[in-house]
């Protein structure tokens, strides 16, 4: 006897062939939404929320785009966390990996309809992408034992990291600057020793590197401007007199002395709190909340600067450049680690007043300060500069280069097809199909420098049937142009991670062949 309703009303559920092309057509939505960003020529999006300040978002980030949409689709859910998960983990190519994902669902949806089961197309994939990978092993540089050389890979990499975003008209200054930001980080790949603060005026090019630290905050009025050899204690206490913290609590007197005499008690209990911090022995203290009049009176009086205010983002990296703990307890001082630095004192950047730390305990700590037209363009450059960072940390540790430009694709392609001839049974269509996904990337960076992708990529898998090629696509001539030459290199880790990411965000699509949306849950009437 058949089964009439498996599922509640307001459950819904597609199969078989429907859910199949439901999670193709999300995946290349999401897919084409993004691809016109794509290479040194992509355009911005406009992002702007609805909330309160209807915030504006000026951006060719993939993973920034894909972050702020709102998404019912489950398969384009697949693809915006796989860009999430590549802009954690190397920081670029947020926008490739969701472009190949969805042309391989885009080819995997014309397998389908000529009937062949995803099974074997996964088959296929797997076997594409292991082949791209060894194309790839093997094509790999590493100058890591010639400093000049590697150094000169950085430059080359930060570079064409720049080229696709706003910096990229001062894309050699910027690339300078992050190099030179990464080479202080000795091999960590820990940014948060590299602050970036953003302050409007000037152009781009009026930005700089610090070494050592800046905090946003102004010194305040009777306090030491300079001070040298400082010893820091960085806290997160409340520096107030304690009130009565009962909520609708009252305090009853009967005459106006017994007022004083509380306000006497109180503020005797603040010089106390004050009299312990400064038996720490520090000349500087750094506080996550507010440092009312009286306290800040005493410590001026003591000859301690003292920093009201800090936001916790800059109090927890002031911390870990100082080499200090951050303390909320006084009673022991000898259980409270102090931060040290040779210098602290008042800079003026534009208008504003900034407060800086220079001879750190952490000595790789550096700030880059950012300088631009507008906050649009400022948040624009952070996220550009922050993605450069990324890249160069890890290739500092992974230190293998690869040429750009459209380069390792053909050269993956390249080798999937000459697999795809040996191959024989319905995988062969399958792995070719992995190489035009692989072939339209260059045509998509093409397309959006608005030359004729057909003619260029007959051109450049022409020059790649020749032994030892180094042909790309050079946007800014129109046509193609030897890599190598233009200076124009990614990182292998990037690569890689593309590669197979987007391999197996498409597998996981394909193997779905039922979509179950849940009822939602009501909440009862409470009476």
């Amino acid at each position: 006897m058949a089964v009439e309703r498996l599922f509640k009303d307001e459950a819904t559920e597609e199969k078989g062939e429907r859910a199949r092309m439901a999670s193709y057509v999300g995946a290349m939505a999401i897919a084409d939404l993004v691809k016109t960003t794509l290479g040194p020529k992509g355009m911005d999006k406009i992002l702007q929320s609805t909330g309160r300040g209807h915030n504006v978002t000026v951006t060719n980030d993939g993973a920034t785009i894909l972050k702020s949409l709102h998404i019912d689709n489950p398969a384009a859910k697949v693809l915006v966390d796989i860009s999430k998960v590549q802009d954690d983990e190397v920081g670029d190519g947020t926008t490739s990996v969701v472009v190949l994902a969805g042309e391989l669902l885009r080819e995997a949806e014309k397998l389908t309809m000529a009937k062949i089961h995803p099974m074997t197309i996964i088959a296929g994939f797997r076997m594409a992408a292991e082949c791209a990978q060894k194309a790839l092993l093997q094509k790999a540089m590493d100058n890591k034992q010639d400093p000049e050389k590697f150094k000169s890979d950085l430059m080359k990499i930060a570079m064409t990291t720049l080229s696709s975003k706003i910096l990229s008209q001062d894309k050699e200054y910027f690339a300078q600057l992050a190099v030179d930001a990464v080479m202080r980080l000795k091999g960590s790949t820990n940014l948060e020793s590299i602050q970036i603060i953003k302050k409007a005026g000037g152009s781009l090019r009026d930005s700089f590197l610090d070494e050592g630290f800046i905090l946003d905050k102004k010194i305040g009025i009777g306090q030491p401007k300079r001070i040298e050899n400082a010893k820091i204690l960085v806290a997160n206490t409340a520096m107030d007199t304690d009130k009565v913290k009962i909520y609708g609590a009252r305090v009853r007197v009967d005459s106006m002395a017994r007022v004083a005499q509380i306000e006497g008690a109180e503020k005797e209990k603040m010089k106390e709190k004050v009299q312990k911090i400064i038996a720490h022995g520090i000349n500087c203290f750094v506080n996550r909340q507010l440092i009312y009049n009286y306290p800040e009176e005493l410590f001026a009086d003591a000859g301690i600067l003292a920093i009201e205010h800090a936001d916790f983002d800059g109090i927890e990296r002031l911390a870990l450049v100082t080499g200090g703990d951050i303390a909320s307890t006084f009673d022991n001082p000898e259980s409270v680690k102090l931060g040290h630095c040779k210098l602290i004192e008042e800079i003026m950047i534009g208008e504003d007043r900034l407060i800086h730390f220079s001879g750190v305990e952490m000595g790789q700590a550096c700030t880059i300060v950012l300088r631009g037209a507008s906050s649009h363009m400022l948040d624009e450059a952070e996220r550009s500069l922050h993605d450069a960072l990324c890249v160069l940390s890890q290739t500092v540790n992974d230190s293998r280069v690869l040429l750009g430009g459209g380069w390792p694709e053909m050269v993956m392609a390249k080798e999937v097809d000459e697999l795809a001839r040996r191959t024989p049974g319905k995988r062969s269509h399958a792995i070719e199909a992995f190489s035009r996904a692989l072939q339209s990337i260059p045509t998509i960076i093409a397309d959006n420098a608005g030359l004729d992708s057909a003619e260029l990529i007959s051109q450049l898998r022409a020059e790649h049937h020749k032994e030892r090629t180094n042909a790309g696509i050079d946007v800014i001539s129109g046509g193609v142009g030897d890599m190598e030459k233009l200076g124009i290199s990614e990182s292998f880790k990037v690569k890689q991670a593309v590669l197979l990411s987007a391999t197996e965000a498409a597998e996981m699509i394909l193997r779905v062949d039922e979509i179950i949306t849940c009822a939602p849950r009501r909440r009862e009437d409470r009476m």
